[in-house]
C-alpha cells in the first residue's frame, strides 16, 4: 500500500537513479506529543498527522519512502525535522506516517528508507553542527557568540519562513564523521538539541 505524498515546501529535482543516495535499513520509530505543535529542527511547526519524518542527515525536504520491512506497506514522506538520536534507529516518523504503515500499536519496525528526491539548494563542502532555531534573531545572535568564544566557528543560517527562523550553527568539519564527533562533545557540554546538519541543509 502506498500513501501519496502532500505537495512539498520547497523545489525539488528527482534523482535520476535512486541508487545515487544509497538505501537505509535499520529501525522506524514514529513521535507524537507532546513534540505535535513545537517548532521543528526545520523551523516548521511539527504537526503529527502530515506526511513527514525527521532523519539524522538528510537535508531539509528531502522526500523518502519508507517500506516497513514486516509488511511490505509503504510510505512517502517529507523530512523537517531532525532524529531519531536512539542508537540503531533511522528515522522518526509522524503518527499519520506510522498509522499507514502499520505500526503505530508496535512502535518500532525494521524498514528500509529510499530517497525519492533531493531539494535544488546551493552546497558547500563543510558539515556542522546546529545547535539551536530561533524566531528571534537577538536570542539566536547571542547563542551564536557563546558558541563561536568556546569553538572557534558558528554563523546564524537564515530559514526563510513565515515567521523567519534564525538557526545557529557551529563548526565548519571537512567530513561527516568529524561533524558527528563536534556533535557528540556539544551534547555532552549540555546542547542537548545539537545534531549534524549537511551541506546544504
Amino acid at each position: 500500500m502506498k500513501v501519496p505524498l502532500a505537495a512539498s515546501m520547497a523545489a525539488v529535482f528527482v534523482l535520476p537513479v535512486m541508487c545515487q543516495v544509497s538505501p537505509e535499513t535499520g529501525v522506524a520509530s514514529w513521535y507524537g506529543y507532546p513534540y505535535h505543535g513545537r517548532t521543528a529542527a526545520s523551523g516548521e511547526v511539527y504537526d503529527m498527522e502530515t506526511m513527514t519524518a525527521a532523519h539524522p542527515t538528510l537535508p531539509f525536504n528531502t522526500e523518502v519512502r519508507v517500506i516497513n520491512l514486516e509488511n511490505n506497506k509503504s510510505v512517502e514522506v517529507r523530512i523537517m525535522d531532525r532524529g531519531p538520536f536512539v542508537e540503531g534507529r533511522i528515522i522518526d516518523l509522524s503518527h499519520a506516517a506510522a498509522r499507514a504503515l502499520g505500526m503505530v500499536q508496535p512502535g518500532t519496525v525494521p524498514v528500509r528508507v529510499e530517497v525519492i528526491s533531493i531539494p535544488e539548494v546551493e552546497t558547500t563542502d563543510r558539515f556542522a553542527v546546529q545547535v539551536g532555531a530561533f524566531r528571534d534573531k537577538g536570542s539566536a545572535e547571542r547563542v551564536r557568540m557563546r558558541m563561536q568564544a568556546r569553538y572557534g566557528v558558528a554563523r546564524l543560517v537564515m530559514r526563510d519562513a513565515d515567521p523567519v527562523v534564525w538557526r545557529v550553527w557551529v563548526g565548519s568539519e571537512a567530513s561527516e564523521e568529524e561533524a558527528r564527533a563536534l556533535s557528540q562533545r556539544l551534547r555532552q557540554r549540555g546542547e542537548k538539541d545539537a545534531f549534524l546538519v549537511r551541506p546544504g541543509s
